[in-house]
């Protein structure tokens, strides 16, 4: 029952967005009004870097909305991104700024902390350094912010490159569900883990809940952890045309890696029980399931196996042997919505999706799940051996060969 629940959670929130016309509606960006009324600080931490950080700058400096800054976070023992980040500075002094970080031990969260009493503007934004940012973005955020006075804005962030490896394919499908559906479910109820990147919060909102937490290996859950505790409003939105592109990582251990971090990021700010301040009985709820979830996913990871051997092998009632399939009729809706989401991004970002590409989404199901459930068991062992070192993610630039940003092909909400 445990694993048909799971399953079955996992199905409701997917199909949020897509529930009623006026869920689809409410996930966009509102149009502009034209005029502009905030001062950004766009914040790029960036640690070996060097590969992508000076197109990520560049895209930065295309924007269409003349009111930001940028400021590049490197670290004092990383002279290859340094030297970019200054290069990118000396070209653009009126615009871009160079902070080193000096801590020893380097993360991100340090490295935004670094930064913080650096930045000018009233709203602060920020981006990894191998993001591909919409040039009409900070516009559409700004009429976000000003129409309807809330504490943070957050973008969606989409992995593009979904041709790349067998696991790519379900990496960027997971964040299109991610951005494009659970953050507006978790928005909605008042509590919401943030994303990394593409997220903007109001300047003396951040500096009264004191930064990002430096020790946290999942920064950007906890800050929505924090802010979500003391009451923070908070806009999600996602266009495909507005949407930040990213990669996907370059490799399975990669991968491994990231998502390890990302657990036990989760398992961390579970401890710190800020998420017990929340409200609502629901709120809670929604936080220990959310938060708890590495817990759940290596549980998973461990019984699914079992569960399969036992049913087939051993001599169980019938009844028994029923019941321990029940968790699989959610799981193939969900394979299936899974390819009706497949179809909907290819039309969305202009890609076409073949018949193999949705044989490739089934089939890798099970052994991408098996790659989840083992970062979630890796990050239980590591956080209980104390392991909290910052595994960095590799970036390449593979998102940047695919197509340039362009208008989706459906037709866009004006409410």
């Amino acid at each position: 029952m445990f694993l048909f629940a799971m399953a079955f959670g996992t199905l409701w929130w997917m199909m949020y967005a897509w529930r009623t016309p006026e869920n689809l509606a409410e996930t966009r960006f509102t149009e502009p009004d034209g005029t502009q009324g905030l001062f950004f600080s766009l914040l790029v931490p960036a640690r070996h870097e060097q590969a992508v950080l000076a197109h990520t700058v560049g895209r930065l400096l295309e924007s269409r909305y003349s009111d930001y800054e940028v400021l590049v976070i490197v670290g004092h023992d990383d002279p290859g991104t340094t030297a970019v980040a200054q290069e990118v500075a000396a070209r653009h002094p009126e615009r871009v700024r160079v902070v080193v970080d000096t801590h020893e031990v380097k993360s991100k969260p340090k490295a935004l902390n670094t930064a913080l009493p650096y930045c000018r503007g009233e709203v602060v934004g920020v981006f990894d350094a191998e993001d591909q940012v919409h040039p009409s973005l900070l516009g559409h955020v700004d009429h976000a912010f000003r129409s309807t006075d809330v504490a943070v804005v957050q973008g969606g962030v989409q992995l593009i490159n979904f041709t790349s490896s067998w696991y790519s394919l379900r990496n960027c499908m997971e964040y299109f569900f991610w951005f494009r559906s659970r953050l507006h479910l978790h928005a909605r109820h008042g509590f919401i883990p943030l994303g990394g990147n593409t997220v903007f919060v109001r300047s003396r909102v951040l500096r009264d809940i004191g930064g990002w937490d430096p020790d946290c290996l999942a920064e950007d859950c906890d800050l929505g952890v924090r802010l979500s505790s003391a009451g923070a409003r908070v806009v999600v939105a996602y266009d495909a045309d507005m949407v930040t592109r990213e990669e996907t990582p370059d490799s399975l251990y990669g991968l491994l890696k990231q998502r390890t971090r990302w657990n036990q990021g989760f398992l961390q700010v579970y401890r710190k029980r800020e998420w017990t301040r929340l409200p609502t009985l629901n709120q809670r709820l929604l936080a220990r399931w959310t938060l708890g979830n590495p817990f759940l996913q290596a549980f998973a990871g461990l019984v699914i196996p079992l569960g399969i051997a036992l049913a087939l092998l051993a001599e169980v009632p019938v009844g028994i042997a029923l019941i321990s399939f029940a968790p699989l009729l959610p799981a193939l809706v969900t394979v299936a919505f899974e390819a009706v989401g497949l179809h909907d991004f290819g039309v969305q970002y202009g890609m076409r999706v073949r018949s193999w590409h949705y044989v490739k989404l089934v089939l890798g199901s099970p052994f991408y799940q098996m790659v989840l459930s083992a970062a979630a068991m890796r990050a239980v062992w590591r956080e209980m051996r104390g392991q909290h070192g910052w595994e960095l993610t590799h970036h390449v630039g593979a998102h940047l060969n695919e197509p340039d940003i362009r208008v989706p092909c459906e037709v866009r909400s004006e409410g």
